[in-house]
C-alpha cells in the first residue's frame, strides 16, 4: 500500500478531453520555471509535480503527510527579485521608487487574497485550507478539485444545453452572491478562473483580483480579462465591483450556452470598443427565451441599469434546473442577513487578534483603533 509520503498524484476526474492549458503548454516549451526553490515540504504537506503556472506564481499538487489528504498549493514570491532591482543604475531614484511601489501592491494584493479567502466559507467557492512562508515565498494550501477547469470543459464540450447551463451558472451565482455580501468582489471572474469537482459541481477560484468595497465607494483599478470585463473597466471609468462581476457572468452564461464569445476581435482595440459599447453577437436562436433575455439584461452597458444580483436570482432561466435532482447536489448556503453581519460586539475581549490583523490588510490605510471601534458599535 503506497505510504502518504509518495509523491503526490492525486486522482483526477477529467470531463474534458486532451491536455490541459498547462500541459499544452509544457508540450510547446512553454517556460517551466520552478517557484519552489526546491523545497520538498511545506508544514504538514508534502510537495509533488506542477499542475499549473500563472504570471505572479505557479500551482503545485500536494499531499497531507498526516491525513492523506490532497492539495493545490499556489507558490508566490513575496517580494520581487533583488536581482530585478540591479537591472536600474543605482543612481536612478524614479525607477528605484516605481520598483518599491509595484513591490507593496503585490504584497498587498497577496494579503488580501489570503484574508478574503479566509473570510469566505461556501460550498462553491475553492477554500484556503493553510498558509506558510519558507525563503521569501508564499505557499497557499488550497482545496484540490479533481475536474479541472469550466474553461477546458466547455473547450471540450463545445456548448452546453440550457439545464446544465443553468446549474453551473445557479452555484456561479450562489457563490459570487456570498461574497458581495462580505462586500468582496472577484474582477476576475471567467471560465479559466472556474473550477469543476469530480462531480461536475462549480467551485470559484483565484481571488487575487478581488477586492474588498464600502457602500459609498467607487473601485478604480481596472483588471480582468478584456473579453469578460465590464465597459466601465475597459473605458478607465470608477466602478461598482459587483455590477461588474454580474457582466462578467452575463458573458459567461453566452459563452456556455452559445459556444463562443460574445465580444471578440483579432484586434485587441477592436475587442476593447466593442466592449465598451455594448455591441456583442447576436444570440443564436436555438438558446432558450429566458436564457436570451437573462443575457441580454446582464450585458447591459450602463450598471445603473444592468440587472442585479436579487432580480438574477428570481429570474426564470435561474430557476430551470432542479439542484434536488442531482446526484451529488450542493448545499445552499445563504449568506448572513445584515442584522447579523452588521452585529457590533460586547467586549474587546471578543476580538479575536488574528481576525483584527487580517482587517487591518484589508483596510489597509484605516487606523486599527477606528477598526476597533467600528468592531465595538461605537464608530
Amino acid at each position: 500500500m503506497p505510504s502518504v509520503l509518495d509523491t503526490p498524484s492525486p486522482p483526477r476526474v477529467k470531463h474534458s478531453y486532451g491536455p490541459s492549458r498547462y500541459e499544452k503548454e509544457v508540450e510547446n516549451g512553454g517556460p517551466q520555471e520552478d517557484r519552489g526553490g526546491g523545497v520538498k515540504s511545506i508544514g504538514e504537506w508534502r510537495l509533488g509535480r506542477t499542475v499549473g503556472k500563472g504570471a505572479s506564481g505557479q500551482v503545485k499538487i500536494a499531499k497531507s503527510m498526516r491525513t492523506g489528504e490532497y492539495a493545490a498549493v499556489k507558490i508566490v514570491p513575496r517580494h520581487i527579485m533583488v536581482a530585478s532591482a540591479q537591472r536600474y543604475d543605482q543612481q536612478d531614484a524614479k525607477q528605484r521608487r516605481k520598483l518599491r511601489e509595484r513591490e507593496e501592491r503585490q504584497q498587498l494584493t497577496l494579503e488580501r487574497e489570503i484574508v478574503i479567502m479566509k473570510l469566505i466559507d461556501h460550498p462553491n467557492v475553492i477554500s484556503l485550507l493553510d498558509v506558510h512562508e519558507k525563503d521569501g515565498l508564499i505557499y497557499l494550501v488550497l482545496e484540490y478539485v479533481q475536474g479541472g477547469e469550466l474553461f477546458e470543459f466547455l473547450v471540450s464540450s463545445r456548448r452546453f444545453d440550457a439545464n446544465e447551463a443553468s446549474k453551473y451558472f445557479q452555484q456561479i451565482i450562489r457563490g459570487l452572491d456570498y461574497c458581495h455580501h462580505f462586500s468582496i468582489c472577484h474582477r476576475d471572474l471567467k471560465p479559466e478562473n472556474i473550477m469543476l469537482t469530480a462531480h461536475k459541481n462549480i467551485k470559484i477560484a483565484d481571488f487575487g483580483m478581488a477586492a474588498w468595497q464600502g457602500s459609498n465607494q467607487l473601485l478604480e483599478t481596472s483588471c480582468g480579462s478584456p473579453h469578460y470585463a465590464s465597459p466601465e473597466i475597459v473605458r478607465g471609468l470608477s466602478y461598482h465591483g459587483a455590477a461588474s462581476d454580474i457582466w462578467s457572468c452575463g458573458v459567461i452564461l453566452y459563452a456556455m450556452l452559445a459556444g463562443t464569445l460574445p465580444f471578440d476581435d483579432k484586434d485587441m482595440k477592436g475587442l476593447l470598443e466593442k466592449v465598451g459599447n455594448g455591441v456583442y453577437e447576436k444570440i443564436p436562436r436555438d438558446i432558450p427565451r429566458d436564457a436570451r433575455d437573462l443575457i441580454e439584461r446582464m450585458l447591459v452597458v450602463d450598471p445603473y441599469k444592468r440587472i442585479t444580483m436579487r432580480e438574477i436570482m428570481s429570474h426564470p432561466f435561474f430557476f430551470r434546473h432542479d439542484p434536488s435532482q442531482d446526484d451529488h447536489p450542493v448545499p445552499i448556503v445563504d449568506p448572513p442577513r445584515l442584522e447579523v453581519l452588521s452585529r457590533s460586539l460586547k467586549s474587546l475581549s471578543l476580538i479575536d487578534p488574528e481576525i483584527l490583523e487580517s482587517l487591518c490588510s484589508l483596510w489597509r490605510g484605516t487606523e486599527r483603533e477606528r477598526i476597533v471601534t467600528a468592531l465595538l458599535g461605537n464608530a
